[in-house]
């Protein structure tokens, strides 16, 4: 067997085919081979008459996915960037695939879910957390900006808690992936065995035409109310101080404003990327005016490619990931050293660097 097909395990269960990440040392983060076997398992199984749905899990109890491969992805940056383009390339067209699937796709975010993990999970069809369910857009802790449609998904969600979760890179428990539109329905992790083998049993004999209702029945049945969403009960000093026009304004406004939260939050955007942070606010807020997931990808491609041309990718891997010694050296290293002309240059069009969804 080849290391890209033990890297995922695709199958038929009942009428559901099952597509499961097994790369569970390494919290199933993501390759391109394996982004290739999913996207090919996925053309496949559009035209075959046995696949009703598809469900996405991942191998182990730790979580879906952490995101890409970012230690690959740091080597290949030090050395030009071209597999990695061609990595984002390949990605961010199987996630503009996944939203427009023709049969229901089922992700199961159980676990850490993260950068491409999210991009392969929250544009499904229907998105189930559990208890355990950590989600994140952590890019700019990295010093790259959040992709795989997650700009588009954090511009989408209510006021300005896009804003403040693609700044601090903080994560979401599951009652606020489903208030931030990141997920659509709360299952015990107890219940998601019984869950799969009811989509199997119940989708093996449903008409195409019913397979959708079929499958929104069986989750919901299996279902129960979140745990509450902790955003909710901060939506008044994130909507207030993040609706500042500049990063440097919005960090003021949080260091400014009396409340403990905000203060941290003020220390984790403080402590990511400076160009980056700059970089997610506008793609952010430019997102927010695109039509459509495709133009979002085309812009994250972009913004992307530019991360790969700069230093702050390599070096923030390099501190995560790589030596692990948590402290990143950015250029510029403040906020104020990141230009107008700096921010621009992730969202100008780029010959050879153009995807081309829209």
């Amino acid at each position: 067997m080849s290391a890209e097909v033990a890297e995922v395990r695709t199958f038929l269960d009942g009428g559901v085919g099952r597509i499961v990440l097994n790369r569970p040392r390494a919290l199933n983060s993501l390759t391109h081979g394996m982004i290739t076997t999913v996207r090919t398992t996925l053309d496949g199984w559009a035209a075959d008459d046995r696949v009703r749905a598809v469900v996405l899990t991942g191998a182990g109890e730790r979580g879906l996915c952490a995101g890409a491969d970012i230690r690959a992805m740091h080597d290949d940056a030090k050395a030009g960037g071209a597999g990695t383009r061609a990595f984002f390339r390949d990605e961010y067209r199987l996630n503009a695939l996944i939203a427009r699937y023709p049969k229901p796709y089922v992700a199961v975010m159980d676990g850490i879910t993260m950068g491409g993990g999210v991009g392969l999970s929250a544009h499904g069809a229907v998105r189930i957390v559990t208890e355990r369910s950590t989600v994140a857009m952590p890019e700019t802790r990295i010093g790259l900006v959040p992709d795989v449609g997650g700009s588009r998904l954090l511009a989408r969600a209510p006021g300005e808690l896009g804003i403040h979760l693609g700044l601090t890179s903080a994560a979401m428990g599951p009652g606020d992936a489903l208030l931030c539109g990141f997920a659509d329905h709360y299952v015990p992790s107890t219940r998601l065995p019984a869950l799969l083998d009811a989509l199997a049993r119940d989708t093996a004999a449903a008409a195409d035409d019913v397979a959708a209702h079929l499958v929104a029945d069986v989750v919901t049945a299996h279902a129960e109310p979140a745990p509450p969403a902790e955003l909710a009960g901060q939506r008044a000093w994130i909507d207030a101080c993040y609706a500042a026009d500049t990063v440097e304004e919005i960090v003021e406004r949080l260091l400014n404003s009396g409340v403990p939260e905000a203060k941290e939050a003020a220390e984790l955007v403080l402590g990511n990327s400076p160009t980056a942070v700059k970089a997610t606010l506008a793609a952010l807020r430019r997102a927010r005016t695109l039509p459509s997931l495709e133009a979002v990808l085309d812009q994250e491609y972009r913004v992307s490619c530019a991360a790969l041309d700069g230093h702050d990718l390599v070096e923030g891997i390099r501190a995560q990931v790589v030596d692990k010694d948590r402290d990143p050296r950015w250029q510029p290293a403040t906020l104020a050293g990141v230009t107008a002309v700096d921010v621009a240059r992730f969202l100008a069009p780029r010959e050879g660097d153009e995807l081309g969804l829209a």
